[in-house]
C-alpha cells in the first residue's frame, strides 16, 4: 500500500538505538519521532554500509539511476542489501511525515510536563491512558471533503480472493502514479483496511454472487483549487488506463472479475465506515468533524477577518450618519442665516428705491422750471466747436475756404477725385500706380536663399506637401528637341567662314554640353543605399554583420534572423536598429 511494514519499523528502531545507545525507553520513543520527523529524505536509512560479496546478486547502490528515483529508501543490513521501502511514494511519505509530527508533539508535551514537575495521575500511568492521544484512530473518514471507493467483485469466493489480492498489490500505482500525478490534487490517501461489503451503485448490473463476494477500499483526496480548471474532476481516463495496463496482466481473467468505482462526499459515506472507529457512529463523527473545522487556525483567522470587516462597515455607517446629521444641521443654520440676510437686503432695496424715486421726482421738477437755460447752453457749445474747427483749418491751408467748400473737398477726397493741388491728372495716375506696385523689401532666410540658388541653376524646387516624386513636374531638355535645349542654355558651335559650305558634316550640330552644378548641403545627414524594392540596405556595424548564408563560425557572434535581418549578431548584445535604417 506504500506504508512501512514490520521490517521497516524494526530497522527504524534499530537506527534510533544506534544513535542514542544510553537512552531510556521513554526517551527513545521521543527520539524516534524526532529523528524521522526531521529526516532529510531521500537520504537512505542504513544500519551498515552495503557490501558486495561477489556472489552474483544485485546490491543496492546509491549511484545507480534507478535508485535515484526512490523517495524514501531504507536499506536492509544483510547481504544482498536492497531497498525495503520501494513501494513508498511521495503521497504516502507526506502522510507518514504528518503522523511523525503529530506523535512528536504528543510525546514532547508529556516530556515537558514531566520536566516542569507536574504530577501525573498514577492510575493513568499504570493503565496507559496517558498515551491515549498517541494511539487514537486516524480521522481519515472526516479529514477529506471527497472520497473514491473501489469495489472489487468476483464470480465466486475463490476467484474473488485471488482477484482481490492482485488488485490490492496494484492499488498503490493507481493512487500514487495515476491519480496523484495527473490530477490537480493537494493530498491523496489510500485507507489500507478493506471493508467486506459492496458499496457499488444500485444501478450496477451485478449478480447476487458478485455482490456477496466483494470487498471495498476507500481513497480520500483534497483538490488543489489553484490548479483546478472548471468545476468537475474527471478520473475516467485514469481508471481506464488502470484496467488496460495493470489489471489486464492477471491470468486467468474470468468474466465477472471487475472493479466498480464510485465517488462520495464526506456526508454521503456509508455508515460502515464509522461504526468500527467512532463510538457514536456517523453522527459522532460528523460532530467531531465540525469541532476540528472550527478549531482550524486558518478558519478562525478567516472568521476574525470577517468580523473585523463587519465592524468596520458598521463604524463607517455610523460615521456617515453622524456626518449627514451634522451637514443637515449646518444646512438648516445656513438657510436661517440666508433668510435673515435676504430679509435685510430686501428692506435695504426698498429703502433705496424709495430714495431714488424721490431724487428723480426732484430732478424732474427742476428740469420743468428751467428748459430754456439747457437749450441755450447746448447752442453755445456747438458755436465754440465750429469756431475751433475753423481756426484749425485756417492754420493748415494758405487759402481760406468757407465751410461749404471744405465739406465739398472732404467728399471729393474720400471719393478719390482730389489727390493734391497743382498736379495733372496723368501725374496723379503715375504716382498712384508707382505707390501701388511698390512693395517693402523683405530679408530672405537661409533656406529661401539656397532654394533661389537651386532655381537659378535649373532645378525645380518643390515642397514635400506639393509633390510625391521629387522632380516629377520637371520637363527634361531632350524632350523639347535640339532648339529648346539650346534655348535652355546648351552651347552650340556655329560654322565659321573658313569651313566649306559643301561639307554637310560641319553643318550638323554638335552634342550639347550639360551644365554641371555642384550642390553643397550645410546640413549633415546619413547617405544610405536602397535596394530594388526601395528598402534601406543595412551595411552592418560592430554588433551586426549582414550575411544571406552561413559563412563559418565567428568568435563572439551567432548567426540568426533578427530585427536587422539575417546575419551575425554579437552574443549577449542588445539589438539596436540604427536611425538610418529604422524607416526601411
Amino acid at each position: 500500500m506504500g506504508y512501512w511494514g514490520g521490517v521497516n519499523i524494526n530497522i527504524a528502531v534499530a537506527l534510533v538505538l544506534q544513535l542514542y545507545p544510553n537512552a531510556c525507553p521513554a526517551s527513545l520513543l521521543r527520539k524516534f519521532f524526532l529523528v524521522f520527523k526531521s529526516w532529510r529524505w531521500p537520504n537512505p536509512v542504513m544500519l551498515t554500509k552495503p557490501h558486495d560479496a561477489e556472489l552474483g546478486l544485485p546490491v543496492w547502490n546509491s549511484h545507480q539511476a534507478a535508485t535515484m528515483r526512490q523517495v524514501a529508501p531504507m536499506i536492509t543490513p544483510a547481504y544482498p542489501a536492497m531497498n525495503s521501502t520501494l513501494s513508498v511514494s511521495r503521497q504516502t511519505l507526506q502522510i507518514m511525515h504528518e503522523e511523525f509530527c503529530r506523535g512528536h508533539n504528543i510525546v514532547d508535551k508529556l516530556y515537558k510536563d514531566y520536566q516542569k514537575g507536574d504530577v501525573l495521575d498514577e492510575d493513568k500511568v499504570e493503565s496507559g491512558e496517558m498515551w491515549k492521544d498517541l494511539f487514537e484512530p486516524s480521522n481519515f473518514f472526516i479529514g477529506y471533503p471527497h472520497y473514491l471507493s473501489v469495489c472489487i467483485v468476483g464470480p465466486t469466493q475463490e476467484d474473488a480472493q485471488s482477484w482481490a489480492g492482485f488488485v490490492e498489490s496494484r492499488l498503490r500505482k493507481l493512487v500514487s502514479d495515476m491519480l496523484g500525478r495527473s490530477l490537480p490534487l493537494s493530498k491523496i490517501q489510500l485507507w489500507p483496511k478493506k471493508f467486506d461489503a459492496c458499496v457499488a451503485d444500485r444501478t450496477a448490473l451485478l449478480t447476487h454472487a458478485q455482490r456477496a463476494n466483494s470487498i471495498t477500499y476507500f481513497i480520500g483526496f483534497r483538490v488543489d483549487t489553484m490548479r483546478m480548471r472548471g468545476n468537475q474532476l474527471d478520473v475516467e481516463r485514469q481508471l481506464t488506463n488502470f484496467r488496460n495496463y495493470e489489471l489486464s496482466r492477471f491470468h486467468p481473467l474470468i468474466p465477472g472479475m471487475d472493479i466498480l468505482p464510485r465517488s462520495f462526499c464526506v456526508k454521503e459515506l456509508p455508515s460502515i465506515c464509522f461504526d468500527d472507529i467512532y463510538e457514536g457512529g456517523k453522527v459522532a463523527a460528523m460532530k467531531l468533524r465540525r469541532k476540528l473545522i472550527e478549531a482550524d487556525p486558518k478558519r478562525q483567522e478567516a472568521k476574525n477577518k470577517k468580523k473585523l470587516a463587519k465592524l468596520k462597515k458598521k463604524m463607517e455607517a455610523m460615521q456617515r450618519k453622524k456626518q449627514d446629521a451634522e451637514s443637515a444641521n449646518a444646512k438648516s443654520n445656513e438657510e436661517e442665516t440666508a433668510d435673515v440676510v435676504s430679509n435685510e437686503a430686501a428692506e435695504e432695496d426698498i429703502s433705496d428705491s424709495r430714495k431714488r424715486k424721490r431724487e428723480e421726482d426732484d430732478t424732474a421738477q427742476e428740469g420743468e422750471t428751467n428748459p430754456v437755460k439747457g437749450e441755450d447752453e447746448e447752442e453755445e457749445e456747438a458755436a465754440l466747436l465750429e469756431n475751433l474747427l475753423d481756426t484749425i483749418e485756417g492754420a493748415g491751408v494758405a487759402q481760406h475756404k468757407t465751410r461749404e467748400e471744405a465739406e465739398i473737398d472732404r467728399q471729393k477726397l474720400l471719393a478719390g477725385e482730389l489727390l493734391g493741388d497743382g498736379e495733372d491728372e496723368a501725374d496723379q495716375g503715375d504716382i498712384a500706380a508707382a505707390v501701388k506696385n511698390e512693395k517693402p523689401e523683405r530679408k530672405l532666410t537661409r533656406e529661401e536663399r539656397e532654394a533661389e540658388i537651386l532655381r537659378r541653376s535649373g532645378l525645380v524646387i518643390v515642397s514635400d506637401d506639393e509633390a510625391t516624386v521629387l522632380g516629377g513636374n520637371m520637363i527634361l531638355p531632350w524632350r523639347h528637341g535640339y532648339k529648346q535645349a539650346m534655348a535652355a542654355g546648351v552651347k552650340k558651335e556655329e560654322p565659321t567662314d573658313d569651313q566649306g559650305g559643301d561639307d554637310k558634316a560641319s553643318n550638323k550640330p554638335k552634342p550639347f554640353v550639360r551644365v554641371r552644378t555642384t550642390i553643397k548641403f550645410k546640413t549633415k545627414f546619413d547617405v544610405v543605399e536602397l535596394d530594388a524594392s526601395g528598402r534601406v540596405i543595412d551595411k552592418g556595424d560592430d554588433d551586426f554583420m549582414p550575411s544571406l548564408k552561413w559563412i563559418g563560425r565567428k568568435g563572439g557572434f551567432e548567426f540568426k534572423l533578427g530585427e536587422r535581418g539575417l546575419g551575425f549578431y554579437r552574443t549577449g548584445k542588445k539589438v539596436v536598429v540604427p536611425s538610418n535604417v529604422a524607416y526601411s
